[in-house]
């Protein structure tokens, strides 16, 4: 298939490497800076376009990789002029369930079909062809693509009808955000209080800490090493401020959820927000500066 994929960045990169190497199709990517270093990319045969309707053009299944619903509009408003009838589009971006309804409508007017399919996972599981994929839309079109998302996932499953993809990735992110919040505070207090990290990590791992959250932010809470989760705060408090959105049009209870935003949003300003999330521990302590 010739795939198209908008959103080179630490998750994208991988995605791309593996479209080439592993799943042996021609890839197309969007050139924007800001990619990810882009030469092992083009030495496996990728080819970079100046433009979001050249991807439109030439391909037959485009991957979508970028922050959020604005991004997404924005990549969709490009598209749609330039568009080739059948085309899919496969959003693996993390975004709002009713964003995702209002760009299938307009991809379906313009005579393209829409999945949304947001990864679970890091960055090493992108590089390895590991990721977990929750694909929301019609079985059939979940078919015709399989090939392209089996070339960098481990898991694909579907979760039902469109939008619930999205719907089920603000969930899984509000639980793991949540629960690393939580950790993040208790060590950084733990942490103030002069405990030894080893010690904490080791009580809560023997006990009702054990969990991947924990096993996320040991290295971190041990050794200051952020590099096994490298996702910024201010993606993680942009992802609990759409679960707060989506729970809000729900109707739903988010009382912990705002508890969430509220500890990661003053820690997140300026060049905060560029901190990985394992780096909270650092950013609540008394002294941090943060």
């Amino acid at each position: 298939m010739n795939v198209g994929l908008i959103g080179v960045g630490l998750m994208g990169h991988g995605i791309a490497r593996n479209v080439l190497s592993r799943g042996g199709h021609a890839l197309t990517f969007l050139d924007h800076p800001g990619n990810q270093p882009t030469e092992e990319i083009v030495s496996l045969g990728g080819t970079a376009a100046a433009t979001v309707a050249e991807i439109a053009a030439a391909c037959d299944v485009i991957l979508l990789c970028v922050t959020g619903a604005p991004q997404v509009e924005a990549v969709v408003d490009g598209l749609l002029p330039a568009l080739r009838q059948g085309t899919v589009v496969v959003d693996c971006s993390t975004s709002l369930p009713g964003t995702t309804l209002r760009m299938s409508a307009r991809m379906t007017e313009a005579g393209g079909t829409y999945l949304d399919a947001p990864m679970t996972r890091t960055a090493a599981h992108a590089h390895a062809g590991t990721l977990n994929l929750l694909v929301g839309g019609e079985a059939e079109t979940l078919e015709r693509v399989r090939p392209v998302l089996d070339s960098f996932t481990e898991t694909i499953t579907h979760v039902g009808p469109l939008g619930h993809g999205h719907r089920l990735k603000l969930l899984h992110n509000y639980v793991s955000v949540g629960f690393m919040t939580l950790l993040a505070e208790a060590a950084a207090q733990s942490a103030d209080a002069g405990v030894d990290p080893s010690v904490l990590v080791e009580v809560l791992a023997n006990g009702g800490g054990a969990s991947a959250a924990l096993d996320r932010l040991a290295p971190f809470i041990l050794d200051g090493d952020r590099s096994g989760l490298p996702f910024a705060v201010a993606n993680a408090a942009k992802d609990i401020d759409y679960y707060r959105e989506m729970a809000e049009a729900a109707g739903a209870q988010q009382t912990v959820a705002d508890g969430v935003s509220a500890a990661i949003r003053p820690v997140c300003e300026g060049e905060n927000g560029r901190a990985y999330v394992p780096e909270m521990v650092r950013l609540f302590r008394k002294n941090s500066g943060g």
